[in-house]
């Protein structure tokens, strides 16, 4: 079975890309990263991820209606692929699997 090899960061954007199921563009993941994790990141930051995101297979994008409040530019809009979606259940599984491994003394009930 071929691993899904994610960095940090392109976790937390792929996240945040299916959490706004469907609302996900460049601005509304910056804010909505801001947001759930108290971390300030550049828009290029997440740009250059998004499309590294795409390249790899793990979002799909297309361009939105233009907008008034964007001066009649268009939005970019990412959604999760069926692999994106595959990678975040990977991640989630291994994640949970090491958490069982710590030790009990190391176990962090009721902090």
């Amino acid at each position: 079975m071929r691993r899904t090899y994610l960095g940090e960061f392109e976790e937390i954007v792929l996240l945040m890309v299916a959490i706004l199921d469907g609302e996900a563009y460049g601005v509304t993941i910056n804010q909505e990263i801001e947001q759930q994790t108290g971390r300030k990141v550049t828009f290029g930051t997440v740009h250059n991820t998004l499309i590294r995101l795409e390249e790899k297979g793990f979002l799909s994008s297309q361009l939105g209606g233009a907008t008034t409040e964007r001066g009649g530019r268009r939005k970019r809009i990412f959604t999760v692929t069926v692999l994106g979606s595959k990678a975040l259940q990977e991640i989630q599984q291994l994640r949970n699997d090491l958490w069982q491994l710590l030790p009990a003394h190391l176990q962090l009930n009721g902090l």
